[in-house]
């Protein structure tokens, strides 16, 4: 079988790269699909609209234009990854979660010990939390079957 891993997240570091490479080195079966990691296209994905706006309603519309994708692509795979940073809050993240969580899609959160408390909910409807992007590998290889 071959898998569709949906990577969900924090934008700022290398975790997406880190766990293609791992698995890619792993020869494990997977595609790996993600929302746009642009920070300035995404918020100018609904811009193409009119009329044009600032604020809310440019974060209104742009929400919306990312949604298709976001939407169609986590219903789309076999399990999602959810990375969560400490130095920014990633509501889409904790979003994405939850909709996973509604759609029944297994999925594992990726995050530091020091925001478990505030991610309690989250991680209490995933079905792994990990720490590295190599105890995500881990998971993923043992999921796939690939021994």
């Amino acid at each position: 079988m071959d898998w569709t891993v949906y990577l969900s997240g924090e934008i700022h570091t290398d975790w997406r790269a880190q766990i293609k490479q791992g698995a890619q080195s792993l020869g494990l079966p997977i595609t790996f699909t993600s929302a746009v990691t642009d920070h300035e296209a995404s918020d100018a994905a609904g811009d193409m609209l009119e009329p044009v706006s600032e604020g809310y309603w440019r974060d209104h519309k742009s929400s919306k234009v990312n949604a298709i994708r976001t939407k169609t692509l986590i219903e789309a795979c076999d399990i999602a990854i959810v990375r969560f940073g400490d130095k920014y809050k990633q509501w889409n993240a904790a979003f994405d979660a939850g909709f996973c969580a509604a759609l029944g899609k297994p999925y594992v959160t990726l995050h530091d010990e020091n925001i478990i408390h505030p991610l309690k909910e989250v991680d209490a409807a995933a079905m792994a939390w990990a720490q590295t992007p190599d105890e995500v590998v881990a998971i993923l290889k043992y999921a796939t079957n690939n021994k």
